[in-house]
């Protein structure tokens, strides 16, 4: 056996097996490309060969491009994917590509230019390139249809979802599903496909078979260009796939590369590559090595049973892990675990959960009263009252009953978490683990280093935040944190634009249609306008100089919290949650006005954005130049899965480098430059003015 660039070349009989060898999926860089031709060139000069047979590892057939590569010229050095695959359909031996485990994008691609097909039936098959903002580059739109019908390649190519081998059994797509050893299978396989001279098998050469196809295809653009008006690829896939029907083959592939490139150079495709790399960095932190050990965590106890304790106690147990749930009282023990079965029964009705993971699922549960009950556990998070003063009781006790080596998190939002681990006499097994609400849902999970956290915690909350399913983002200790640090600003923004002259309403709509979720003041009612006057009441009494009154102190003091008291910036009839723009607030806006000496003046949708957006941007660089976030990147992974900014745009640091980091300079010194504004908070961050200057962008 001997070795090529990322390939292993040997021979087994009359067979030679190409093994693909790029850990951990195969990714298809340019030192894999190089090896799979030289070994095909290599198979093809022996006469000893008479066929050969391309495969991965039990993990990968392979999963598509090299992340590695992405954005670097190495992506679109020759030999290129489409040489590749080019030259697997010229041979003149029959290839026989033999998949487990994940043939995804490229992978998928390379493995549909083979003459033959074999896989194992758990294998998963895919081109997710439509989550990248992009279309299958290197055939796929063009082969797979004629190999499943123009239905289920449209279907597959659009959802970007991987499926099983086992759903192509006795399709074009597979010759043969192999249940034993893999390699040993597909060899005899190429073994008999020579004996019987089976005629080498091009996709190429096959026919798309759809009845009705320019309906079916009319049908697919309507439905596809209402459900995806922000996204191009899902459109542009559709006009690919398309051109296997009407065009030759060779047209079709022209067409889907013009395409492919096409959608390289949008802003969207450009977003949701971001996004890709960007969950992937989040992951890694700079100082804890892979080789950090990390503490077993096999139980969870999570003190305060309410939506939020209840969220959480759901995302650990729904991953096999069993939970202590602790309140104070009886009645709301019961409340909370009357909330948690009712969310698993409307699972069970929706046909997501089956009613034995639903009876599984709830007995991982164990109410307490006691904190007695949390001496065993491996981790303890607290979801209380957002007060110091409740804090220092709940972490003293916790210090007390748990064992040593155990892990005392805080689901603290803002709160100092230094403050909170001095109250125990191990501060470096204390953490923050800030879920959102709610926590079952959400996939955002801030985890907050203390200055004296360990690193084996720190590795050992990042781990435990993939098996709950969770996109863990490290922050440093602020108040706020990353996403509620920047949502101030953010609210300071939108507060100085209802000063200025706007309406709740009017700055929503704008947020709205730039692509949020949901606007800022819909977004304070659904959480609570109490929660936010808490926070500045707290840092009016640390520092009365700095405190400056906002109309929403105003809401809150006339006791409207949001939907939860049926009034706050909005009002809200009984039981519905449609934000009704309400007189009464516009006259308390208006007041406040004339008590402030403002002149109100209309405000456009462009203001409300560079306002509001750049706010936020401004605070990030700032975040990151302290060291709180370790990169830009970071805070838009907060942002995304933690605030609803919309992923087309790639997060507020990627919006920024897109709109160009100059000219949110230039439009924040000229805020700063206006009459009666806070000079300090529009002042550029420094980290700002540097990379502008430098040229630069955030990522």
């Amino acid at each position: 056996m001997t070795q090529q660039p990322s390939t292993r070349y040997d021979v087994r009989g009359t067979v030679a097996v190409v093994t693909l060898s790029n850990p951990p999926v195969n990714g298809l860089g340019h030192a894999l490309r190089v090896g799979i031709v030289n070994s095909l060139d290599r198979a093809l000069a022996d006469p000893k060969v008479s066929a050969i047979v391309i495969t991965g590892s039990d993990r990968a057939f392979s999963g598509g491009a090299d992340v590695r590569e992405f954005g670097t010229p190495k992506s679109g050095f020759e030999p290129n994917l489409g040489t590749v695959i080019k030259a697997v359909e010229s041979s003149t031996k029959p290839v026989v590509a033999a998949i487990a485990g994940v043939a995804l994008g490229g992978g998928l691609e390379l493995a549909l230019g083979a003459h033959f097909r074999v896989a194992r039936p758990d294998a998963q098959l895919g081109l997710p390139e439509v989550k990248l903002g992009l279309l299958p580059g290197a055939g796929g739109t063009q082969r797979l249809p004629r190999l499943v019908g123009l239905e289920a390649a449209l279907n597959m190519i659009l959802s970007g979802a991987p499926v099983p081998a086992a759903t192509f059994a006795g399709t074009p797509l597979l010759d043969a599903i192999i249940e034993g050893d893999l390699v040993d299978g597909a060899v005899q396989f190429a073994e008999k496909a020579v004996a019987d001279k089976l005629p080498l098998k091009r996709v190429r050469d096959l026919k798309v078979k759809q009845p009705d196809a320019d309906a079916f295809l009319q049908f697919a653009r309507n439905t596809v260009g209402a459900a995806s008006k922000n996204f191009p690829a899902p459109l542009k896939c559709v006009e690919a796939v398309a051109a296997s029907v009407g065009k030759s083959f060779d047209e079709g592939l022209k067409i889907e590369r013009e395409l492919f490139l096409g959608l390289m150079q949008t802003p969207e495709s450009r977003a949701l590559r971001h996004i890709f790399q960007a969950e992937r960095a989040a992951s890694k932190v700079a100082d804890v090595g892979d080789d950090t050990p990390v503490r077993a965590i096999e139980s969870v106890g999570i003190i305060g049973a309410g939506t939020m304790g209840g969220g959480i106690a759901m995302s650990f147990v729904n991953a096999g892990i069993p939970v202590v749930l602790l309140e104070a009282r009886q009645e709301a023990l019961d409340k909370g675990l009357a909330t948690i079965r009712k969310n698993y029964e409307n699972s069970l009705k929706k046909g997501k959960l089956t009613q034995a993971k639903l009876d599984e699922r709830m007995g991982l549960i164990t109410p307490t009263l006691s904190y007695d009950g949390f001496r065993n556990v491996d981790l303890a998070i607290e979801a209380v009252f957002e007060s110091i003063e409740v804090k220092e009781t709940v972490f003293k006790t916790l210090d007390e009953v748990m064992k040593p080596g155990s892990i005392l998190a805080s689901n603290t939002s803002a709160l100092n978490l230094d403050q909170i681990a001095a109250f125990t006499k191990r501060p470096q097994d204390v953490i923050g683990l800030h879920f959102f609400s709610p926590a079952n849902v959400m996939r955002l999970l801030e985890v907050v280093r203390g200055a004296k956290t360990g690193k084996d915690v720190l590795a050992t909350s990042m781990q435990l935040a993939k098996k709950i399913k969770k996109i863990a983002v490290v922050s440093g200790v602020c108040d706020g944190f990353i996403g509620n640090r920047i949502v101030a600003r953010y609210g300071m923004a939108a507060n100085d634009l209802i000063n200025a002259g706007a309406l709740p309403q009017q700055v929503d709509a704008a947020l709205q249609k730039f692509g949020l979720a949901m606007g800022i003041f819909r977004m304070g009612d659904l959480a609570g306008l109490d929660i936010g006057y808490a926070g500045r009441k707290r840092r009016r009494e640390a520092n009365p100089a700095a405190y400056t009154p906002i109309v929403a102190d105003r809401l809150a003091e006339a006791g409207r919290f949001g939907q939860k008291t049926g009034a706050g910036w909005y009002r809200y009839e009984a039981g519905k949650r449609d934000p009704i723009p309400d007189p009464v607030v516009e006259q308390m806006i208006t007041d406040f006005r004339k008590e402030r000496g403002i002149t109100p003046r209309k405000i456009s949708d462009e203001d409300i954005i560079e306002r509001t957006i750049f706010a936020m941007v401004n605070e990030g660089a700032r975040i990151v130049e302290e060291g709180i976030a370790q990169r830009a990147s970071d805070i838009d992974i907060v942002y995304l899965n933690g605030y609803g900014f919309p992923a087309h745009r790639g997060g507020p640091m990627l919006y920024a480098d897109q709109v160009g980091l100059a000219n949110v300079v230039r439009a924040l010194k000229r805020i700063a430059a206006e009459p009666g504004v806070d000079v300090k908070f529009w002042t550029p961050a420094p980290l700002l003015v540097k990379l502008a200057e430098e040229g630069k962008n955030f990522n």
